[in-house]
């Protein structure tokens, strides 16, 4: 592939794309909160385990801090112009469910965070631990629960997570997951063997394909 001309910057976060989720949550007589989080990922599968990182002065910051909950909410095309006001908007300042038309949703395992109920994927978090790491602190999280999209269940009942349209930010761009380049494992998969029947087939096809050549049979004439 040959060497590439580089150029070193400082440090800084060039992690991308990401996932742009809504997360969602909510206290004892306040209205529920959305917020917005680039800064989410899985930290581990047994058990499953995620994390989100929040500015302390963000309004949704002290509710997690406070109830020990939160839901991820995973985002689509059509939840774009949401996801984007919910990370520029502040819930002290406006009912971000209201002015997106979104709606709250009881989740199956906490008290006090809602789902968004047109997200096709809510994600029910409970807060293990709180890292205090500068800019941002981190909460780690167990998942308790996961409801998804009943629309988007195939006829074995397999749930097609990219027909979703999911939503990826990458350096200030929201982007659609665009065209499938292998699945997992695709690379050391070994190719299925040819059966005998098969392989006789297509010495076959291609004897009749040279004769063709040979007589001329087979050529446009036009």
């Amino acid at each position: 592939m040959g060497q590439r001309k580089k150029q070193h910057w400082r440090a800084g976060n060039m992690l991308y794309p990401l996932p742009a989720v809504m997360v969602s949550c909510g206290r004892e007589g306040e209205k529920p909160n959305i917020i917005t989080v680039a800064w989410v990922g899985t930290v581990c599968s047994d058990p499953a385990m995620v994390s989100i990182s929040v500015r302390p002065n963000r309004y949704s910051y002290d509710i997690i801090r406070e109830t020990g909950e939160f839901v991820i909410n995973l985002t689509t095309k059509e939840l774009a112009r949401a996801t984007d006001y919910c990370g520029v908007r502040s819930g002290r300042d406006v009912d971000k469910f209201a002015e997106m038309h979104l709606t709250p949703g009881k989740a199956e395992r906490l008290q006090y965070a809602p789902t968004i109920e047109e997200s096709p994927v809510n994600i029910e978090c409970r807060v293990t631990e709180v890292k205090e790491l500068g800019t941002h602190h981190m909460f780690l999280a167990e998942v308790l629960g996961v409801t998804v999209d009943k629309a988007y269940l195939n006829e074995n009942g397999r749930f097609e997570l990219n027909s979703t349209g999911l939503l990826a930010y990458s350096h200030g761009t929201y982007f659609t997951l665009g065209e499938e380049v292998g699945t997992f494992g695709y690379s050391v998969r070994r190719k299925k063997p040819v059966k005998q029947g098969e392989k006789i087939r297509a010495r076959g096809q291609r004897k009749g394909r040279n004769k063709e050549q040979k007589t001329g049979k087979g050529r446009d004439r036009s």
